[in-house]
């Protein structure tokens, strides 16, 4: 599986990932392009080969007028980028990473969303490190992320508010849960843009996985002081198996739940919200612990054709998505209710092929295996990078699972399910 690691022993912010991504060969021109289309105006974009204690790095800059920018609300610069000539998957993630920032801005100043006004981190050259971002990261290809404990530096920062501590309060909530340390260098070395990019991508801080390493960049820090290396690496490659990668079996990714397990049901009718909306709510719905979320055509009154969004969540967390659905939806209200229910117990393993492995996910009830799939990723990577047909990758990892069972487990195949011998 091909993974990107941000190697944050300097920090991290949005100029620097973008510099690290160039220096990874990003194309600039195609980026600037891209960048273009957002309309943004009173700016210009600078790359330079830099040293950083003698590490060659891609140094990214944004030099601004400052006079010339305005403060902007999360609702303008949502609509910012929905305008601008991006993909949907580009939009969705800078739009995340804003939602991300706004939350924890609104909470520090005691306000709401809709009504915090960004200085700083709404200035066009944070709009640009975000959106450049997500941009660069694209073309990269890269979809699977993890990073470095982060070293967030100790002392204080100046702001519109007066000196901060650092790291700054909405960056300390946007790391909520991330492991940090200070580093023995006074200064911020997590801005906020940085933390949300990071946060809205990253699902593990910590230890550099095993993998096969293909490319490294580095993207400069504005400082440049003695003795330390003021960037940001940024590690590219496979996530490597073991040679026996049949016999690899990775931790359950859930446990069976007992009969009568309870959940709760949310749900609301919808026929007035842009269709666009509901991947960017489902998104940050499964961000609060939804258990699970989708979406069913209905028809109501007066004839007009609508959705039926459901939520299902654990009692604890119930409240926030009810509070996710009336703030982020175009709902009047929703209903809930608490249900029972009894799942299978899952893990993911991995099978090798002739093509490279794929990981499996397997549904067992006790010691029973019942069925299984392949990842469907693994195998249209494998598929596109040997130039096959999707079924015959599919169809490898489920002869080679099946092996694995009869000769590990002495587990047959019945009428197309699995049932211990």
């Amino acid at each position: 599986m091909r993974v990107l690691y941000f190697d944050c022993f300097a920090g991290v912010s949005g100029d620097m990932i973008i510099g690290a991504l160039l220096d990874l060969g990003v194309d600039f021109e195609s980026l600037s392009r891209q960048l273009e289309s957002l309309g943004l105006t009173g700016y210009q974009i600078k790359v330079e080969r830099v040293m950083r204690s003698g590490i060659a790095a891609t140094k990214f800059a944004v030099e601004v007028n400052e006079s010339a920018q305005p403060e902007r609300t999360l609702p303008q610069i949502v609509a910012i980028i929905e305008r601008a000539s991006l993909s949907e998957q580009v939009k969705r993630r800078a739009a995340r990473a804003f939602q991300l920032l706004a939350d924890a801005e609104a909470l520090v100043h005691g306000s709401t969303v809709d009504q915090i006004h960004f200085h700083e981190v709404g200035a066009v050259d944070s709009i640009i490190d975000t959106v450049g971002a997500m941009i660069a990261l694209e073309m990269l290809g890269a979809s699977e992320f993890c990073a470095s404990a982060l070293r967030v530096g100790h002392g204080f920062v100046p702001s519109q508010h007066g000196r901060l501590p650092i790291p700054a309060p909405a960056t300390a909530e946007l790391l909520l849960g991330v492991s940090v340390y200070a580093g023995d260098i006074e200064g911020e070395f997590v801005t906020p843009t940085g933390a949300a990019v990071l946060t809205s991508l990253c699902e593990k801080f910590g230890e550099m996985p095993a993998m096969r390493l293909d490319r490294v960049g580095y993207g400069a820090g504005s400082r440049n002081p003695e003795g330390f290396p003021n960037a940001l690496r940024l590690v590219w490659g496979e996530t490597t198996e073991r040679p026996d990668a049949q016999r690899l079996i990775v931790e359950p990714t859930s446990q069976t739940l007992a009969e009568g397990e309870t959940v709760v049901v949310i749900e609301t009718n919808i026929d007035d919200m842009n269709p666009q909306a509901y991947a960017f709510v489902m998104e940050r719905a499964f961000a609060l612990n939804a258990l699970d979320v989708f979406l069913a055509p209905v028809q109501m009154k007066k004839d007009r054709p609508g959705v039926l969004l459901t939520v299902l969540a654990k009692p604890d967390d119930a409240e926030a998505l009810i509070d996710l659905l009336l703030k982020e939806t175009t709902t009047l209200g929703v209903r809930y209710h608490q249900a029972k229910r009894r799942t299978l117990g899952r893990t993911v393993e991995s099978v090798a092929t002739e093509y490279g492995v794929v990981r499996i996910k397997v549904a067992r009830d006790g010691a029973r295996t019942l069925h299984f799939q392949p990842e469907y990723e693994d195998c249209a990577r494998l598929a596109g990078q040997a130039r096959v047909p999707f079924l015959e990758v599919h169809d490898a990892a489920r002869a080679a699972y099946r092996e694995r069972l009869k000769s590990n487990s002495g587990e047959a195949e019945s009428n197309g399910e699995l049932e211990t011998k």
